[in-house]
């Protein structure tokens, strides 16, 4: 059976994504997302926060009061376009996992976070993830966590981060599924994760037939 095919050029916008190409590789951003999603929330003239998170922050169920209903439905809708940035933007990763954790029920104190981590992209929105040339296909990765980091359930947050020689390929940042009795079972939990990720990238680059290295590096 044929199909009939279209040639549309080279790729410049995809679900979102904008692809630019440089003289070293590409660059993956979300920046027009980035200002539909501050258009939306009233923000686009809005300060620019340093950081998405205070380094000191340490969010609670607790914290502040519960949203009416059409605020909560409005973070929820914002968490959830922020999810969706995360694809090029690993620097929100970590915080946006936070505010994710309240979503059942949001508080003043939460949108106030998000709020936060909005300001933030105002100043960073054609901040992308830099996919450039590389004669390595080490496969690496580092991986860090926290300790019983929540006040509420005092489980531990993991992330890590996995490498494809020189390109940021795999990262995740979120909650561990079970309360770690010591600083090592948290770390060696995130290096578990990150382990398991290596070896998932690894299997993908032999069913395409890319050659790699058998051994990864982990930090």
């Amino acid at each position: 059976m044929d199909f009939a095919l279209k040639d549309l050029g080279a790729l410049h916008f995809f679900l979102g994504i904008e692809v630019k190409k440089l003289a070293s590789g590409v660059l993956l951003s979300q920046e027009k997302y980035v200002q539909e999603i501050l258009q939306r929330m009233g923000m686009t003239g809005c300060k620019p926060s340093p950081t998405p998170l205070p380094t000191s922050e340490k969010l609670s169920l607790h914290d502040g009061d519960i949203l009416t209903t059409d605020d909560s439905t409005r973070y929820r809708s914002i968490v959830g376009a922020l999810q969706y940035l995360t694809l090029t933007r690993p620097d929100i990763a970590y915080a946006v996992n936070k505010v994710c954790q309240f979503l059942h029920a949001p508080t003043t104190v939460h949108w106030t976070v998000v709020k936060r981590i909005l300001r933030y992209l105002q100043g960073t929105q054609s901040h992308g993830l830099k996919l450039c040339k590389s004669d390595s296909m080490l496969v690496s990765a580092f991986s860090d966590a926290d300790w019983a980091g929540c006040p509420d359930d005092r489980r531990s947050t993991g992330g890590f981060a996995v490498f494809l020689g020189g390109n940021l390929v795999s990262w995740s940042a979120c909650k561990q599924a079970t309360v770690s009795r010591s600083s090592t079972e948290a770390e060696y939990k995130a290096l578990a994760n990150a382990t398991a990720e290596v070896i998932w990238v690894q299997n993908m680059l032999t069913e395409l037939g890319i050659h790699h290295p058998k051994a990864a590096s982990l930090w």
